[in-house]
C-alpha cells in the first residue's frame, strides 16, 4: 500500500513538472512571436520611408531636368538677340533728289538753264553728316534676362534640396541598415543582447555637459552639447594622445574611431539625449592584436627550416633522465 502511494505521489509530481514546463515553453513561444512580429512591423515602416524618400528625390530630379531644358531654351533666345543686336545694320539707300514743277518749267528756258548750270559749277555740293543713333535697349531682352536670373534662381534651390532629400535618404538607408543587422542598441535590453554575443565589449555611459573628460573603456570623452529640440550632441574625446571634436551628432547615429592598439574600430554610441546629459555606450574589439598574434602562434607549431650549405646544425640538447 505504501509503495502504490509513493508511486502515485511520484507520478502526480512527474505531471506536474511537465504541466510547469509546457506552460514556460508556451510563454517563451509567445513571446518569440511577439518580437518576431515588432520586428516586422518595423521592418516593414522603414521599407516604407525608404520608398517615399526615393519617390520624393526622383520628382526633384524631374524637376531637375525641366528647368534645365527651360534654361537652355532661354540661353539660346538671348544669344540670338544679342548676335541680332551686334550685327551692323544695312545703311538705307538715299533718296533721289525732288523736283520741283516750278524748276522744271523754268528748266525750259534758256537763260535759267544758263544761271542754273552756272550756280551748279559755282557752289558744290554739300552733304550734312549723318549721326548713327544707338539702338534702344529692347524690353524682350530685358524680359528674358530677368526670367533667365529667375531659372537659375529655381535651379539652384531645386538642386540644394535634392541634395538634402539624397542625404536625408542615405542616412535612413544606412540607419534602417545598421537596426535591421542589429549592430546599435537603443536600450539597456538590446545591449545586454549584444554582450551575449561575446564579439565585443561594451561600456556604458552616462555623461553631464563638462570640459573636463571622463574615461570609459578605451576612450576618454567629454561632452560639450546636448540638444534635445534636434535630438543632436557634440562630443570631444582624445584618441591617441590627439583632442577631436564631432559636432552635431544625431541619436544612434554612430561614431567610429580607429585607434592605433586597436584592430577594429571603436564605437560610440548615443541612445538618450536630456538636457545637458546624455546616455551610451562604447563599442570596443573583445581582444587586442598582441593577444590574437599570441593565440595565433601559439596554435601553429614550428617547422624547420634547411640549414644553408656550411653550416653547422646545432644538436638538440639532452633531456635530463628522470
Amino acid at each position: 500500500m505504501d509503495e502504490y502511494q509513493e508511486s502515485n505521489h511520484r507520478d502526480n509530481g512527474w505531471a506536474a513538472i511537465q504541466s510547469g514546463s509546457n506552460r514556460w515553453l508556451v510563454v517563451a513561444i509567445v513571446a518569440l512571436l511577439g518580437i518576431a512580429g515588432v520586428a516586422f512591423a518595423y521592418g516593414y515602416h522603414q521599407k516604407s520611408v525608404v520608398s517615399q524618400l526615393t519617390a520624393q528625390a526622383a520628382t526633384a530630379n524631374a524637376a531637375v531636368n525641366q528647368m534645365q531644358g527651360q534654361l537652355s531654351a532661354l540661353t539660346t533666345k538671348l544669344n540670338d538677340l544679342t548676335v541680332a543686336q551686334i550685327s551692323p545694320q544695312v545703311p538705307a539707300p538715299s533718296a533721289a533728289p525732288s523736283t520741283d514743277p516750278s524748276e522744271e518749267t523754268s528748266a525750259k528756258t534758256p537763260e535759267s538753264a544758263s544761271t542754273s548750270a552756272s550756280s551748279a559749277k559755282a557752289a558744290p555740293a554739300k552733304r550734312t553728316p549723318t549721326k548713327r543713333r544707338t539702338p534702344p535697349v529692347d524690353k524682350k531682352y530685358a524680359q528674358l534676362q530677368a526670367q533667365l536670373a529667375e531659372q537659375q534662381k529655381q535651379l539652384k534651390e531645386t538642386q540644394d534640396e535634392v541634395a538634402k532629400d539624397r542625404s536625408e535618404l542615405e542616412g535612413t538607408i544606412n540607419s534602417t541598415r545598421d537596426d535591421l543587422n542589429g549592430s546599435i542598441a537603443k536600450t539597456h535590453e538590446e545591449l545586454v543582447a549584444l554582450e551575449k554575443r561575446g564579439e565585443r565589449s561594451y561600456f556604458e555611459f552616462e555623461l553631464s555637459k563638462a570640459k573636463q573628460f571622463q574615461r570609459v573603456g578605451p576612450l576618454t570623452i567629454s561632452l560639450r552639447k546636448a540638444d534635445t529640440k534636434h535630438k543632436s550632441y557634440d562630443l570631444a574625446m582624445i584618441v591617441d594622445d590627439n583632442e577631436l571634436q564631432k559636432k552635431k551628432v544625431n541619436l544612434y547615429e554612430p561614431i567610429w574611431i580607429h585607434t592605433e592598439n586597436e584592430s577594429q574600430p571603436v564605437q560610440i554610441v548615443v541612445n538618450r539625449i536630456d538636457k545637458d546629459l546624455v546616455h551610451g555606450y562604447i563599442s570596443a574589439p573583445k581582444y587586442k592584436p598582441s593577444e590574437l598574434a599570441a593565440a595565433g602562434s601559439a596554435s601553429v607549431t614550428p617547422v624547420s627550416t634547411k640549414s644553408p650549405a656550411n653550416t653547422p646544425i646545432p644538436q638538440e640538447p639532452q633531456q635530463p633522465q628522470q
